[in-house]
């Protein structure tokens, strides 16, 4: 039996507005940030443009569209809610209830689950366009608010198309593509237990009334706990297509996001369930296979099957667990679950330098003005210089529990603690 390990999404990829997304995105790779002039130095006393207190509990990253910035939580009571607070003040706008929902911790895998420490109905990070917004929930609840807090449509997943079966607790971000928000369910088929296995799924909803636009099943050659997949897809333009990418099940592969139909796959990624989501950069993809396993980069064909030859390189030296690579111009980040922070080129795979950064990791690193902000879970984080040699600048601590990754926006830095929204600025 492996150990019990974190399964949260959000941890794998920001989710982004379609005001934000340019700058995030920067010139390649997601969690990238066009942004200048970021502090580099806070605590709680210190470059603190407020602190909003957030009903515990959630791990899910904030969006931001304008001024508005949208989080999800899962409160005491169990219900679960989007909250809009505004991007100025720091203040909450509005609460809207979204459903309802427990995070058990207690009993047989599954029936009911058995979820990590970490993990939280509120693990799935929003995602707006910025005139809807989208809020996905562990129990299965996807629903689309205006920004004025009216419910456009919901519907619940678990309804739809079965109980979800992920042995730690649900927790895929959706994204939105055009007038699409894409979620996927990728889990335990339970081949042992059910005839026909359960399956993993692709669908897409129609934004602005919730229909379903289309569904297509995931089908790959994992068995058990390995179907198990946290991540969240990769919405990119790679050959001049653009594609939905999907990392999990042992596979990596491509769906066109307007239609669903596959573009491409790579199958044969043994590891194990899969946390951290894969990130675009130099025309290529980088992913890592689940249960610590190699980091892969892949420049993929336009259709069709792949094999370990179109791989450009693969490294397996204390790879990531939770957190997602990131590229900055010509180098990849990581950051392992226990702190050990790598830069490589990210054309051919060589190592620039290892460094072992203070304490546990599950947020993904984030980049901006030449700089890698990485956050540990005890609300440390060390700024590096975005460069192919060491060079640590400051380490930073707020007095929270931060399992979220950080986002950017307008010169300033937001983080979510369990307890506080933190939004740090010069």
């Amino acid at each position: 039996m492996r150990p019990i390990l974190l399964a949260i999404s959000l941890l794998a990829t920001l989710r982004l507005s379609a005001a934000d997304w340019p700058q995030w995105r920067g010139p390649e790779g997601t969690g990238v940030s066009n942004e200048k002039n970021l502090p580099i130095i806070w605590h709680e006393q210190r470059s603190m443009v407020w602190k909003c207190p957030l009903p515990e509990w959630g791990t899910s990253t904030p969006v931001i569209s304008g001024e508005a910035v949208f989080v999800t939580t899962h409160r005491a009571d169990d219900k679960l809610l989007l909250l809009k607070i505004d991007k100025r003040k720091g203040q909450i706008v509005w609460t809207q209830e979204v459903g309802s929902g427990t995070a058990e911790r207690e009993g047989p895998k599954r029936h009911p689950q058995k979820v990590h420490k970490f993990y939280s109905p509120a693990s799935p990070s929003p995602v707006t366009n910025g005139k809807i917004v989208v809020a996905h929930f562990g129990d299965g609840d996807l629903a689309a608010y205006d920004f004025e807090g009216n419910r456009l449509w919901k519907r619940n997943l678990q309804d739809d198309y079965g109980a979800y079966t992920s042995w730690y607790g649900h927790a895929n971000s959706p994204v939105i593509s055009g007038n699409l928000v894409i979620s996927v369910c990728l889990q335990d088929s339970l081949a042992d237990l059910h005839d026909p296995p359960i399956e993993s799924y692709v669908v897409a909803h129609d934004l602005n009334t919730g229909d379903v636009r289309w569904k297509v099943a995931r089908k790959t050659k994992a068995e058990k706990e390995e179907c198990d997949a946290y991540t969240t897809p990769l919405l990119c333009t790679l050959n001049g297509i653009k594609q939905l990418v999907v990392m999990g099940g042992n596979q990596l592969d491509a769906y066109d996001p307007a239609t669903g139909r596959q573009l491409w796959f790579l199958p044969g990624q043994t590891g194990g369930r899969t946390v951290a989501s894969p990130t675009v950069g130099r025309e290529m993809i980088f992913a890592v296979r689940g249960l610590r396993g190699a980091l892969i980069a892949l420049k993929p064909k336009p259709a069709g099957e792949l094999g370990f030859r179109d791989l450009a390189w693969t490294y397996s030296e204390g790879t990531p667990d939770s957190c997602s690579p990131i590229v900055w111009n010509e180098l990849l980040f990581t950051v392992s679950d226990d702190g050990v922070a790598r830069c490589f080129d990210a054309t051919t795979g060589n190592l620039k330098w290892k460094e072992r950064l203070k304490g546990q990791y599950k947020a993904s690193p984030v980049a901006a003005d030449g700089r890698i902000y990485f956050l540990n879970v005890d609300g440390l984080a060390t700024v590096v210089s975005a460069s192919p040699r060491f060079d640590k600048l400051v380490e930073n601590k707020l007095d929270d529990q931060t399992i979220a990754s950080p986002a950017i926006s307008d010169g300033r830095i937001l983080i979510r603690g369990r307890k506080t929204l933190y939004c740090i600025g010069k």
